[in-house]
């Protein structure tokens, strides 16, 4: 049986995008990151075209029909569906992230409990976190299906490529679905490593000599001005990581 993968990259007919997008909700599905008919994702076909999963139906039993084709203020094109009830935040992260092609909204256990509990992954306990997430800030809350999402997550996404939504769930984004994808599991990892330090009593925080060798090397990677990555989180905790890497106590 062949296996059902997602390649790298964004530039693909809109079938393939179709089919991938159903896979990687069964993959969320499988992973319960999206219980019942809970999240949704994404792809931007191009500069004015959006492809979306539908409301109300499964990630995991969803066929590359089902899928609905929208413009950038998201009235549908092409489908017989209505789109997700969170295209709204969708929309909102394109406009504000033209690099990005790509987004992800599930509700992984453990690190929506962390957003349940108003607390960010912003602590550096994982160099791979720090390398390919550099933190996890939390947005406040916003009602479910409306622009207060948006609203809440508008200053952290030209900053951060992961955000945990208070009190509801997940939101990765990147310049490709697979992206996307391992960043939402990235997140929960983060979040399970988390769980487990505190529950042994301990965490082992990052130097700050070692989380600046980690932002320089992320910033080689991404090809972006190393002091583009001090700048703090727009959070109402303080930003570890910044913190690590200015000497601030924590």
């Amino acid at each position: 049986m062949l296996v059902e993968t997602i390649s790298p990259g964004n530039s693909k007919t809109e079938d393939v995008h179709r089919r991938e997008i159903c896979t990687a909700g069964r993959w969320l599905h499988e992973r319960h990151f999206a219980p019942a008919t809970d999240g949704n994702i994404s792809v931007r076909l191009n500069g004015s075209a959006i492809l979306t999963t539908p409301t109300c139906l499964s990630k995991g039993m969803m066929t590359a029909e089902d899928l609905v084709v929208t413009d950038m203020q998201g009235r549908p094109l092409c489908g017989t569906r209505s789109p997700s009830t969170e295209l709204a935040m969708h929309l909102s992260i394109y406009r504000v992230r033209p690099d990005i092609f790509a987004i992800c909204h599930a509700h992984p256990p453990i690190a929506t409990g962390y957003a349940a509990a108003g607390l960010a992954l912003d602590k550096p306990i994982l160099s791979e976190a720090v390398l390919s997430l550099r933190c996890i800030p939390l947005a406040p809350y916003g009602t479910p299906g409306t622009t207060e999402v948006c609203d809440s997550i508008e200053p952290l996404l030209r900053q951060y490529e992961a955000i945990l939504l208070a009190n509801h769930g997940v939101v990765t984004y990147g310049p490709d679905l697979l992206t996307a994808f391992f960043r939402m599991e990235t997140v929960e990892h983060v979040a399970l490593v988390s769980l487990v330090t505190q529950l042994l009593g301990k965490q082992s925080i990052l130097s700050a000599a070692d989380v600046e060798k980690l932002l320089a090397a992320r910033s080689r990677h991404l090809g972006r001005p190393h002091e583009s990555e001090a700048a703090p989180a727009a959070n109402s905790r303080d930003n570890e990581i910044a913190g690590a890497k200015s000497g601030r106590p924590r």
